[in-house]
């Protein structure tokens, strides 16, 4: 170590462990803590070292504010805790701003169709993930809204189309669809079915009119060959 390393941590234990015979009542803290430490513990309990808020000029803006000074917009400021108790107070404010719409929307949200998309084994211990890429669409248009999904493992060179009317009470023909992409690309129909097979990577409505995807060639080889596409809904 250096002279001025010593001097350093000299000066640290000097400026923050000094007998402080004003805490000896407190719960045994016979010393300052270190200033930064203090606002971090997980108590409720005051600082020892609150800070000095004179001269702050957030503060004399309130002061001299008649409008802000007792704004309920303002979250009140505890200079005597540390940040755990204010976040646990914060958390406590925005779940109850949260709870009113959350019982509103819940209670207006009900169950318009219910379709079985797959079904796994109950013994399994983790269930496996079938089901990728959900992307929405609203068409505002035709009132209708769109799911784009694709099913793993069985069906990866199909994306699935989801169609369902904005006014639940109508139904909407086609409502759910497949398209196999296969070996859409291939050159002639002496190719072999497996050589140019394709699987979706990600989907997404470019309109209403129009779905673009990205296709990945099948083949475990070298360069893939990666297709952008766009497809006419109808």
């Amino acid at each position: 170590m250096t002279q001025k390393d010593i001097t350093f941590v000299a000066d640290f234990l000097t400026e923050h462990f000094n007998e402080a015979p004003e805490l000896y009542n407190r719960k045994g803290k016979y010393f300052n803590v270190e200033r930064v430490g203090q606002y971090l513990k997980d108590e409720d309990d005051d600082l020892v070292s609150p800070p000095n808020t004179e001269g702050n000029q957030w503060f004399n803006f309130l002061k001299d504010s008649t409008h802000l000074k007792e704004s309920p917009l303002l979250f009140p400021y505890y200079p005597e805790k540390s940040l755990h108790f204010v976040k646990r107070q914060m958390e406590g404010v925005i779940d109850q701003c949260l709870q009113k719409p959350a019982d509103v929307i819940g209670k207006s949200v009900h169950q318009a169709v219910c379709m079985s998309l797959y079904k796994v084994s109950q013994s399994e211990d983790s269930t496996p993930q079938l089901f990728k890429l959900p992307f929405l669409w609203n068409d505002r248009t035709s009132n209708l809204h769109y799911v784009l999904f694709t099913m793993l493992e069985n069906s990866i060179s199909k994306i699935h189309i989801l169609r369902r009317h904005t006014d639940t009470s109508r139904s909407a023909s086609n409502g759910i669809l497949a398209v196999e992409f296969g070996n859409f690309l291939n050159n002639s129909i002496n190719e072999s079915s497996d050589s140019r097979c394709y699987s979706c990577l990600d989907a997404h409505f470019y309109d209403d009119e129009t779905v673009t995807v990205v296709l990945k060639e099948s083949v475990q080889q070298e360069g893939k060959e990666r297709v952008l596409a766009q497809l006419p809904l109808s």
